[in-house]
């Protein structure tokens, strides 16, 4: 990863535009989980210290583009931040023809996405943005895999672009431990479909000893070993699909760990509460009219021992509805054993981490990353885009200073040129001084002799 870094900048006085990833859950206008505005504190508060004019920019949830919508203002984050950071954090709406700032001040601009062009990455939006810092500074691994305004066109226009200590952290933490992963290798793919994570579950096909598939995603591989799913989510036209990988995975040496045993119900997911009737059953015993909400005990046990002797773990998506505990017992106790695991591990996405809220699993897992769709482009291998024109922005300053550094070197050698031909100069004029010297003594000899008297 070449980029330039915010830590080998010098922000003193310097206007500097930090996108970060903000977008945190919201009950009633009240923040449920502040991580994401804790894995920012670093960056900010280094910028802080480092004398720069700081503005922050992120989105939060999915307003109508370019429309104002109080329940996705960043108020209660700018409420937040400026009781964490214990100074005033000034929210900002109108910020296209500049921002007044002292050094040392922090301020958040309104909600991104209330702008037009915002998810479209357009240029003139993108031109708007860089034009109001000296600095632009990318620390949202959340969202590095998307070419919005604020994330990826920013970054082309902006008079510097870099990257922030968080991005860094994530980037290079995961690349570590995922480049050439300690055996065995487990990963947790949870979700309603096989299609939103076909590249990740086919990336990990090929390099973890155990796949396991929960969700949606797990009916879908269900299907595609000859059972019944009944009337569960699970989708008909990627099943061939999961044959594909089951047998992907064990040509490489692997398993896709599908469920032994299930939890159903007759509800369907809308009248799904506690209340619910749920029964386990093998996957033999499914009937036409079931819903499939989670894994059974057989299957929580064996994955259970599977995670347990795991060396790296990555866990993207629950195994089952958490959110309605009656059919969260999968999820949970897969959490606890992740947690509990010698293993390193890794999670990441929008509802593990609420799974990891829920169970208060943060403080036992390696490394919980901000990233959801960022972290499935990386484990699939893509190239982030805002990544790649951060990587882009380097290149253009490194062929920048050779040129530079070509230009200096050329002027050290005419400067060499000149004072060698000076040098040739004073030693040409030391000769001729000499010279004059020798005709002067010669004159004065031939003028005396002339002159002599003569007796």
């Amino acid at each position: 990863m070449t980029v330039i870094r915010m830590t080998d900048l010098n922000l003193s006085g310097k206007k500097v535009l930090i996108r970060e990833d903000l977008n945190v859950p919201l009950q009633n206008g009240k923040i449920t989980d502040d991580t994401r505005i804790f894995s920012a504190l670093f960056t900010i508060q280094l910028a802080l210290r480092g004398g720069a004019k700081v503005i922050l920019m992120s989105h939060l949830g999915r307003p109508t583009e370019g429309e104002f919508e109080e329940k996705y203002s960043l108020t209660p984050v700018a409420d937040r931040l400026s009781a964490l950071l214990r100074q005033p954090v000034r929210l900002v709406d109108d910020w296209e023809n500049g921002i007044e700032m002292n050094d040392g001040e922090l301020v958040l601009l309104e909600n991104v996405r209330f702008n037009e062009g915002e998810k479209k990455n357009d240029s003139e939006l993108a031109k708007k943005l860089a034009a109001i810092c000296d600095i632009y500074v990318m620390d949202a691994f959340g969202t590095a895999h998307r070419a919005h305004a604020s994330t990826h066109g920013v970054a082309k226009y902006a008079p510097i672009a870099c990257a922030g200590p968080l991005l860094v952290s994530e980037l290079e933490k995961l690349t570590k431990v995922l480049k050439e992963p300690k055996k065995p290798f487990v990963a947790i793919v949870g979700g309603s479909k096989v299609s939103t994570k076909l590249g990740v579950l086919e990336a990990m096909s090929r390099e973890v000893d155990h796949l396991i598939v929960g969700g949606g995603i797990a009916n879908t591989f269900i299907a595609a070993a000859g059972y019944k799913v009944g009337k569960s989510l699970y989708q008909e036209d990627f099943v061939d699909e999961a044959t594909r990988l089951i047998e992907m995975s064990h040509s490489y040496g692997g398993e896709v760990e599908i469920p032994i045993d299930v939890v159903c119900s007759k509800d369907s997911f809308d009248e799904l509460s506690n209340d619910s009737m749920a029964e386990v059953k093998l996957l033999s015993e499914i009937e036409d009219d079931d819903y499939i909400y989670d894994i059974g005990p057989q299957s929580t046990k064996k994955l259970e021992e599977i995670i347990e002797n795991a060396n790296v773990i990555v866990w993207n998506g629950p195994v089952g509805v958490f959110e309605t505990d009656k059919f969260g017992e999968g999820t949970r106790a897969l959490g606890e054993a992740v947690a509990d695991s010698n293993g390193y591990s890794i999670a990441g996405g929008g509802d593990t981490l609420a799974a990891i809220l829920k169970y208060n699993l943060s403080r036992k897992i390696s490394y919980v990353t901000t990233g959801g769709g960022a972290l499935l482009e990386f484990l699939e291998g893509r190239k982030l885009v805002a990544l790649a024109v951060l990587e882009e922005r380097a290149q253009q300053l490194g062929k920048y200073a050779q040129q530079l550094e070509q230009r200096s070197k050329e002027l050290d050698e005419r400067e060499n040129q000149l004072n060698k031909r000076e040098k040739q100069l004073d030693e040409r004029e030391t000769f001729l001084n000499r010279k004059a010297h020798q005709i002067d003594s010669r004159a004065q000899q031939i003028e005396a002799r002339a002159f002599k008297p003569v007796y």
